[in-house]
């Protein structure tokens, strides 16, 4: 099983099976998934993400006219690399008697932030490679992303390397060996990431 596999569920269910559910308007209602602590919360934030989409989408329609089925594709694969807790980071703590983690989700949602709050930039993906789970590991972080094509790519790259750097330095519970921001794509005046 690799780290996508691991990533993709919420308690004993996997993403596409609590999507199955939504569709089916949770009828016939699965105890199982509504009494499954990680499943119940991502079933609220998939119907958060399907309700903020469709309002989106419908913005969308009136400014364009018609509709980006790959957007909403593009959106919904985003959402799956953030949407879900992921492996639990030690976090380093003088009390022996204490066991505090954060989660991968909430250092991704982090740099997801940062990224995101940067005109013209748009994170895609952050990867962490290494073992997160052992405290002080060194980790390379890998952050990919879409820019606007009327920014100036390698300043805004770089940017957000030294914010996430910043960040990552201040908050993450981990060493970082390296921090590679690619970019992936450039988004043309009027799409969408």
């Amino acid at each position: 099983m690799n780290d996508d596999d691991v990533d993709d569920r919420h308690g004993a269910f996997t993403l596409d099976e609590l999507a199955d559910y939504l569709d089916s308007g949770r009828d016939p209602v699965r105890p199982e998934s509504e009494a499954d602590a990680d499943a119940s919360a991502a079933l609220r934030r998939l119907e958060r993400l399907r309700e903020a989409s469709a309002d989106l989408l419908d913005a969308d329609v009136r400014a364009a006219g018609t509709a980006d089925e790959d957007w909403i594709a593009r959106v919904l694969a985003s959402i799956r690399t953030t949407a879900h807790a992921g492996r639990d980071i030690p976090v380093p703590d003088d009390d022996p008697t204490s066991h505090l983690v954060v989660t991968e989700g909430a250092v991704r949602g982090l740099v997801r932030a940062l990224g995101d709050g940067m005109p013209g930039v748009l994170v895609r993906r952050t990867r962490f490679t290494g073992d997160v789970t052992t405290a002080g590991a060194a980790i390379d972080v890998e952050v990919i992303i879409a820019l606007a094509a009327d920014v100036p790519l390698r300043e805004r790259a770089d940017a957000l390397r030294e914010t996430v750097a910043a960040a990552l330095h201040e908050h993450a519970p981990f060493t970082v060996a390296s921090l590679t921001v690619r970019v992936a794509d450039v988004l043309t005046p009027g799409e969408h990431a």
